[in-house]
């Protein structure tokens, strides 16, 4: 019994949606750290350096949600990987012994 059936190779899987989430929250909230020492730095800040800091203030959570949104990142392979696997038996079928039914025994038959 020889069949054959694609197996898909592991190293052409995409990574994990958990991790990739993990990933996206992590990187949102450096920018919502950022931020947020932005918006203190431009309350305690005299001078030019204030309006930096406000930009930067406005502008970061635009970047953060463009930047936590921006999608999967593609397979660095293009096409899918397959591998084919022949199905053997793991033991070649034995001799069919048939013994007399005078015996007492039960009698195999081939198959």
């Amino acid at each position: 019994m020889s069949e054959q059936s694609p197996v898909y190779s592991i190293s052409a899987a995409q990574s994990a949606l958990s991790d990739e989430q993990s990933g996206r929250t992590r990187r949102y909230l450096i920018s919502m750290g950022i931020r947020t020492a932005c918006v203190l730095g431009a309350i305690v800040t005299p001078g030019w350096p204030r309006w930096v800091l406000i930009a930067g203030a406005v502008i970061l959570p635009y970047l953060a949600v463009v930047i936590a949104n921006g999608g999967r990142p593609r397979s660095q392979h293009a096409a899918v990987e397959t591998v084919n696997i022949t199905y053997d038996r793991a033991l070649p079928a034995g001799p069919t012994i048939i013994s007399s039914p005078a015996q007492g025994d039960r009698s195999t038959r081939p198959d």
